[in-house]
C-alpha cells in the first residue's frame, strides 16, 4: 500500500513543504526504503486558489494529483475507544479510519480514545486549551506535520490528556496540513452507550 502526503497548495506555492518533507523521509527510513524524493522539485503548485495535492508514494511509486480544496468543517466530536487501530504512518489505507467514523452519530467526527486518553480524529491531530496552555496529545495517531510545526513553534505543548480533561477544557481545536488550526465550537459530545 502506497504512503501518502496531503498537501496545501495556496496561490501558487506549498506553504509547509518542509514539514511533508520531513515525514515522507522518516517513513521512508523507518520502512528501510532508500529511494530519496525532493518534494519541492517534483511538485508545481497553481497559480491561483487553494488546492489539495495529494502524493502516494513508495520505494517504486511516486505520483501525485491536484484536486479543489474543499474544507471539512469539524464542528463536534464523538469519543470512541478503539485500542487496537494504529496509524503511525500516513498510508492509503484507511479502512480502520473509515470504520471508526462511521460510528461518530450525529457530530462531524470522532475523537478515537486509547488506554483513556485521547489521540486524534480520523483527519486531524487535536489540541485542548487547559490551564491556558494548548496541549497536543503525547501519544497522537499519526504525528501531522501542522501539529509538529505547531509544536516547532511552541505554540502546542505535549501531555497525556484523559477524555475527561479534553471534556472540561476550555477550548479543543482539530489541526491538519489543509484545515491548519481550527476550533471545535461544538465540543466533545457526550459518549454513546
Amino acid at each position: 500500500m502506497p504512503f501518502l502526503e496531503t498537501i496545501l497548495a495556496d496561490e501558487g506555492r506549498f506553504p509547509y513543504l518542509e514539514w511533508h518533507q520531513q515525514r515522507l523521509e522518516r517513513t521512508l527510513k523507518r520502512h528501510g526504503i532508500v529511494t530519496q524524493y525532493d518534494l519541492i522539485n517534483r511538485l508545481e503548485a497553481p497559480e491561483t486558489g487553494c488546492w489539495r495535492c495529494r502524493v502516494q508514494y513508495d520505494e517504486h511509486l511516486f505520483i501525485y494529483e491536484l484536486l479543489p480544496y474543499t474544507p471539512r468543517i469539524i464542528t463536534s466530536l464523538q469519543p470512541v475507544t478503539d485500542e487496537a487501530i494504529a496509524y503511525r504512518d500516513k498510508t492509503t489505507e484507511r479502512e480502520q479510519l473509515d470504520r471508526l467514523f462511521a460510528r461518530r452519530g450525529s457530530a462531524d467526527d470522532v475523537l478515537i480514545v486509547q488506554a483513556g486518553l485521547i489521540t486524534d480524529t480520523t483527519i486531524a491531530n487535536v489540541a485542548c486549551l487547559i490551564g491556558g496552555q494548548w496541549l497536543t496529545p503525547k501519544r497522537p495517531l499519526l504525528e501531522g506535520t501542522a501539529r509538529a510545526r505547531l509544536i516547532a513553534e511552541g505554540k502546542l505543548i505535549c501531555a497525556d490528556i484523559t477524555l475527561d480533561a479534553a471534556r472540561q477544557a476550555e477550548r479543543v481545536a482539530v489541526m491538519n496540513a489543509l484545515s491548519g488550526f481550527v476550533e471545535v465550537s461544538g465540543g466533545i459530545l457526550p459518549p454513546i452507550n
